[in-house]
């Protein structure tokens, strides 16, 4: 099994048993910092780093003095008032080690509707490249129950799909996978590796409405069968020890999550065979010739626009003659894109009155036919 030294684009999820005191309500600021201790240590690595962090409910309404059961309205005063202080933990507990940290709060529709799926994602690259560690949470504030992830299992392992992740790690009070529940049965055996979600292994996480099932493992396999098919590794493992992260590093005991392809495999699989094309772009001579070396198609390259799209869209790319080179994921709409065609990237902004990307199609969004 590969090392977390070798992914190149890291989440971690954090539960708020780990990161919340029960009894008090406080933040446990020295388990915190020895993770982002380590945290730091993967970034001077050269790696990218997000955070999934649940607290800001459990933070927050005690600062309001709220007993639970909460109502739907409570949870989300409490999670608008837990957030600041979540946010303000994770900033001091970085800034040690002179690390940005960007606050991301995400619904459900932020990774279904096309549009907003596709600007998250463009916001999380940008972090990324400007070296911020983002720290992301459901926005419980305006979340109802119809458009909620439901767990922050299920929504890292989303970003993890969104932002083409190598590696999830889910740290959680159990380490790993077991053919039952291990704290009721003794006989219980651990799951080092799965390479496959079949049935059986479905089965070992227990009845949903079980203390084995509602302790989280059956939303960690939901996860887990997302980042498989979107070439992400998964790992889940203990997460209360201290300098978790290296705990993993040291050979702590694990089950790993391992899928046929990478990221970036996986996403143009995904771009190739699960999207219907809204339109085509024509190109010229030298636009193809790009595209066959496996570069970015940039606007200067396409002689015509053929359908009605948005941002965000499935489109086609065709030659001279008509023939279909490929697929893959427009950058602008079908208006803007007609205005721009032939154009130098650099008249953009003064074309459609704002900057968006050099590109009409990123080469990581765009599948080449062989």
């Amino acid at each position: 099994m590969r090392t977390l030294s070798e992914a190149r684009r890291l989440i971690v999820k954090i539960g708020s048993s780990l990161l919340v005191d029960d009894a008090t309500g406080h933040i446990r600021r020295a388990w915190l910092d020895s993770l982002c201790d380590d945290i730091a240590r993967f970034r001077r690595r050269g790696q990218e780093v997000m955070i999934v962090s649940s607290g800001a409910v459990a933070v927050g309404r005690r600062q309001l003095g709220l007993k639970p059961p909460l109502r739907l309205e409570e949870k989300q005063a409490a999670a608008a008032c837990g957030q600041i202080r979540l946010a303000h933990a994770y900033q001091d507990a970085l800034a040690h080690h002179g690390l940005t940290v960007a606050q991301v709060l995400l619904t459900l529709d932020d990774s279904e509707a096309r549009r907003r799926y596709l600007n998250a994602r463009t916001t999380l690259d940008t972090l990324l490249r400007l070296g911020a560690v983002p720290v992301i949470n459901e926005n419980d504030t305006v979340a109802t129950a119809e458009i909620r992830f439901g767990d922050n299992d299920r929504l890292a392992a989303r970003v993890a799909q969104m932002v083409s992740a190598d590696v999830l790690v889910l740290f959680s009070d159990i380490d790993g996978l077991y053919t039952a529940n291990p704290r009721t049965n003794p006989g219980a055996r651990f799951i080092p590796e799965v390479r496959d979600l079949t049935p059986e292994i479905e089965a070992m996480a227990g009845d949903p409405g079980s203390a084995y099932g509602s302790g989280g493992m059956v939303t960690k396999l939901t996860a887990a069968r997302i980042c498989l098919s979107a070439g992400c590794r998964m790992a889940i493992t203990q997460g209360t020890p201290h300098h978790p992260l290296q705990a993993i590093e040291d050979g702590g005991r694990c089950t790993w999550f391992v899928p046929s392809a990478e990221p970036r495999t996986a996403r143009k699989q995904w771009i190739n065979g699960s999207l219907k094309p809204a339109g085509a772009l024509m190109l010229d001579g030298g636009a193809v010739a790009a595209l066959g070396a496996g570069r970015s198609l940039l606007p200067a390259g396409v002689t015509a626009v053929d359908g009605e799209f948005e941002r965000g869209d499935c489109v086609l790319v065709k030659d001279g003659g008509g023939r279909v080179l490929g697929r893959g994921l427009v950058a602008y709409s079908s208006g803007d894109a007609r205005a721009i065609i032939g154009r130098k990237s650099s008249e953009i902004e003064a074309i459609l009155g704002f900057r968006g990307r050099d590109e009409l199609i990123h080469r990581d969004d765009l599948v080449v036919e062989g």
